[in-house]
């Protein structure tokens, strides 16, 4: 039986917060199976959070050299992957991507040959990267009075965002090209469910198929792991967790140093029961009625409150940039040394171009 401290501290130690790792940021990406990429930029903050010396550049050069890409996967959300992973998870994604459509759109386009739909948006995409308005407008001049067309492109097309989307210190609109083209190969050929559940677990584990499944967005991952060679834990609800034989188990008593977590930052989103690392009250403080996921503060492995980065203008100062930290109850005066020093040092990466940087602890 595993406690839920010592869930905490496995999650935390697979990905890659338990302490800063001195690996190149693709092979970070790769181990996470991804990074959720919701918001364009929270992925600096998550590889900031997790490697030694991370620079913006490191991740700006994977996106415009193609070694990396946002495409909707798991959860049928934007998500960064390399672009290994984008062509093999892809198309194990297809039947949750279709799912949506149907429940999402099916109606509006009924009558309508996705194939056809689908064809035609490859031949415009083609000729340049477009966004989903302008592929809408473009598409409806063959489909006049339909419309969701764009979104049944996203559903049976791969699109990945190209940059300068996504790109640090550059703005853009989100524009799409099919996968196969801006990577220059094709697609997998939808096997590789049980290697995607092998990968959750390294990162994720351990973990219930119900977990699996809140994480992939997918139905019927029961049989997917009842052919993989796995071991067996529960919970302290008697819930049965799957694992990787002699995946690490840090304990419970292992130190987690304070973290500042980006928006829609993956650990947060990536099992059933998330009480391994945010407590059921502090849920709707974070998960937002309008589907924004906020960023969070990590003490003693938890999320124990918000932080934001407010920027603005003083006189003789210039340009200022305050990293604000909400927390949700009263902090040790030892934490808020901690979470000041780590916010120094985020302020330094996300503003540095500020000439005025500050830190406050609000409530």
């Amino acid at each position: 039986m595993l406690t839920r401290r010592e869930l905490n501290r496995a999650l935390l130690d697979r990905q890659m917060l338990l302490r800063r790792h001195d690996v190149k940021a693709l092979a970070a990406i790769e181990h996470l199976v991804g990074m959720q990429s919701q918001a364009p930029l929270s992925a600096y903050v998550g590889l900031w959070n997790r490697l030694l010396d991370f620079r913006h550049e490191d991740l700006a050069d994977l996106l415009t050299g193609r070694a990396a890409v946002r495409i909707a996967l798991m959860r049928g959300t934007i998500h960064l992957v390399g672009a290994d992973d984008c062509l093999a998870l892809r198309p194990v994604m297809q039947p949750l991507l279709d799912r949506l459509l149907r429940t999402s759109y099916g109606r509006r386009l009924d009558g309508v040959d996705l194939g056809e739909v689908a064809s035609a948006a490859r031949a415009l995409m083609e000729e340049r990267p477009l966004s989903f308005a302008e592929l809408e407008e473009l598409l409806g001049e063959r489909w006049p009075g339909r419309d969701a067309l764009a979104q049944a492109v996203r559903a049976v097309v791969p699109l990945v965002q190209v940059p300068p989307r996504g790109v640090w210190g550059a703005s853009g609109q989100a524009r799409h090209v099919p996968a196969e083209s801006w990577l220059g190969r094709p697609l997998g050929d939808g096997s590789a469910a049980g290697d995607m559940v092998l990968r959750y677990l390294s990162a994720f584990g351990p973990a219930s198929v119900k977990d699996m499944q809140a994480w992939s967005g997918l139905t019927g991952l029961r049989s997917v792991v009842s052919g993989l060679d796995l071991v067996t834990h529960r919970d302290e609800n008697g819930v049965e967790l799957f694992d990787l034989p002699g995946a690490p188990l840090p304990g419970a008593d292992a130190e987690a140093p304070v973290r500042f977590l980006g928006e829609f930052d993956n650990l947060l989103l990536s099992h059933a029961d998330r009480t391994r690392v945010i407590a059921e009250e502090h849920r709707s403080r974070v998960f937002t009625v309008n589907g924004i996921i906020r960023a969070t503060i990590l003490v003693d492995g938890f999320v124990a409150g918000l932080w934001r980065i407010e920027r603005g203008r003083i006189e003789r100062a210039g340009e200022t940039a305050v990293l604000e930290i909400e927390p949700f109850g009263p902090l040790g005066a030892a934490t808020r040394d901690a979470l000041a020093t780590e916010g120094e040092r985020l302020l330094e990466f996300a503003a540095g171009d500020a000439p005025a940087r500050d830190i406050t602890f609000l409530g």
